[in-house]
């Protein structure tokens, strides 16, 4: 039997940095962006809140660009501080490492598996990312068959749980895998 899964994000990731005032290491992104035009020059910052003291930290996004080469389109989404953008720019690996940030994604997605037939002997699983988050194969198996990690390691040894990508360590894009019963 051949289905479809698609891991989706349900909120925004927490961004990991350390923060200046108290030391934790963990922000919210809420969607607000600080614009800052200077003659023809135009800055931009995503602003994030630490949660251990509510201290605001600034996320460059736009730094000294001339203000006609940006799309009137993304000032526009800048201005009215539009959460579709914050979750855009998050994605973004030049934005992170400009930053030098990371995102933590507890939490912050779910499975949707549709109706899974555990009694069948063969599962053909196309596994779907809504946005590139890095998940552990092993779980996301593990929790769309409701089966223990432990069981489904066992079967990835046994050869009854195979795939074209590794299944070990975390992937963020699209793969399958088949599981004989």
């Amino acid at each position: 039997m051949s289905t479809t899964w698609a891991v989706t994000p349900t909120c925004l990731p927490v961004v990991r940095r350390r923060c200046h005032s108290c030391a934790a290491e963990r922000f919210r992104a809420g969607g607000k962006f600080r614009v800052n035009a200077n003659h023809k020059l135009i800055d931009a910052w995503l602003l994030v809140l630490c949660t251990g003291c509510g201290d605001t930290a600034k996320l460059t996004v736009l730094e000294r660009v001339n203000v006609r080469s940006v799309r009137p389109e993304l000032l526009d989404r800048l201005h009215d501080n539009d959460l579709g953008l914050t979750a855009e720019l998050l994605q973004d690996p030049v934005l992170r490492h400009r930053n030098r940030i990371t995102l933590d994604w507890d939490g912050a997605w779910r499975l949707d598996t549709g109706s899974v037939q555990p009694d069948s002997e063969v599962l053909d699983v196309s596994v779907r990312f809504a946005a590139r988050i890095p998940v552990r194969p092993v779980r996301l198996i593990a929790e769309g068959c409701a089966l223990p990690r432990a069981e489904v390691e066992r079967l990835l040894t046994e050869g009854k749980l195979v795939s074209a990508v590794r299944l070990s360590g975390r992937l963020s894009g699209d793969f399958t895998f088949t599981l004989k019963r």
